[in-house]
């Protein structure tokens, strides 16, 4: 090839017999970006767009314009910055975790479209909520978290304890007492020792068992055990209204323990939050009120189990009126001398007025009696041996 001679002009291949024997047409050349002018505006009709432009609202031409301006414009560049401030606070941020209630939510609003085959009953709902938001704070936090160290409290002998344990311990425990219901209604019981029979044996009988301290796989029995008991009272639920499940030195009837187990699996559930750091919300009002309804109703007994140990003085057939404020709020009349209330504000002597979520966290022993009450009336050690009570109604 005559390196002087221009390079012979390759031609086109021919499309084939199908295209009909035409030559493939020749590549469109690139087209050169059109370059963005600014438009040029006056400074009152810039100053006007301010409020669009930080809605990002502008057309890309005024955009232009706005942000040119805006460097050369000291008030223009003020104001656009407080605009921008005033747009992220009508837009905030929101939150990267799941709303705790979002399941119960969904679920819901399914079974008001169309009603489960077999539904979980009424007096089941409390533990099935719980235990599913408990499962999902668990399902969120690290590898690492399950051993940040959790430190259990409640009331024994009209003073706090403590036992410290981690957030694997934790489920390891609520595992061990669900374990009560478990095997009152016939499922596996997940301790072997026979002879730990109250919640504090039965998780200090299940720690000292494993060879190594509890970790994340924890979650798999606890989580198996509470979808088999919530499955099972729902296929049976017709039959078990008259079991009772024994915590070793009382017995709760299976609705009550049902109930009781909630209750351990929101407070638990708290304290493992707490521990890792993690939002959590109190049970929804309707539960929560049937939480405070089982510790109102219990509440005659432990005066009458204080009373025979000395710890409350006796008296003529009183009563004392507590009322809940707040989410699950109503009142209740607590009877001080006996089993029973002859008459609803016959004999009463006191009147106590708490928050829910408060009253929930003296039953759990997470706060002290002495600063429990919101507003107290009346006699002074009445009030006392009720607060008292209540914060004995906690245990590990």
């Amino acid at each position: 090839m005559d390196g002087g001679d221009e390079p012979p002009h390759i031609p086109m291949p021919r499309a084939s017999v199908e295209d009909g024997g035409r030559p493939l047409p020749e590549p469109a050349e690139p087209m050169s970006p059109v370059p963005l002018v600014p438009l040029v505006l006056e400074h009152r009709v810039l100053k006007a767009l301010l409020g669009a432009w930080a809605l990002a609202a502008c057309s890309v031409e005024e955009t232009a314009a706005v942000e040119e301006h805006l460097g050369d414009c000291g008030p223009c560049a003020d104001e656009a910055l407080r605009l921008r401030g005033a747009v992220g606070l009508l837009h905030p941020v929101e939150p990267l975790d799941l709303d705790p209630g979002l399941r119960t939510r969904v679920l819901t609003g399914s079974f008001d479209r169309r009603p489960p085959r077999i539904p979980v009953p009424e007096w089941a709902t409390p533990y099935d909520a719980e235990s599913a938001r408990l499962d999902a704070l668990l399902q969120d936090i690290g590898d690492a978290e399950w051993h940040a160290p959790v430190r259990l409290r409640w009331f024994e002998d009209d003073g706090p304890t403590t036992r410290r344990t981690t957030v694997a311990g934790v489920i390891a425990h609520l595992l061990t007492v669900d374990g009560l219901v478990a095997a009152a209604l016939g499922l596996d019981d997940p301790l072997t020792d026979s002879t730990a029979a109250t919640p504090a044996t039965r998780t200090e009988a299940y720690w000292k068992a494993s060879y190594f301290p509890p970790t994340r796989s924890i979650r798999v029995p606890w989580r198996e055990q509470s979808h088999n008991i919530v499955r099972t009272v729902s296929f049976t639920g017709g039959t078990t209204g008259k079991l009772a499940v024994s915590y070793g030195d009382f017995e709760l009837p299976l609705h009550d323990a049902m109930l009781d187990r909630a209750f351990e699996c929101w407070v638990h559930a708290e304290d493992i939050a707490d521990a890792v750091d993690y939002p959590y919300q109190p049970p929804s009002p309707r539960h929560l009120n049937r939480m405070i309804d089982l510790a109102a109703r219990m509440l005659p007994a432990v005066l009458a189990e204080r009373r025979r140990r000395g710890l409350v003085s006796p008296g003529p057939g009183r009563s004392l009126r507590l009322e809940i404020e707040g989410h699950g709020g109503g009142e209740w009349q607590i009877p001080l001398d006996s089993l029973a209330v002859v008459g609803a504000g016959e004999r009463e002597v006191a009147h106590v007025a708490l928050d829910g979520v408060e009253f929930c966290h003296l039953a759990a022993g997470h706060v002290s009696p002495e600063e429990a009450a919101a507003g107290q009336v009346g006699d002074r050690g009445a009030i006392r041996d009720v607060l008292f009570a209540v914060a004995s109604l906690s245990r590990m």
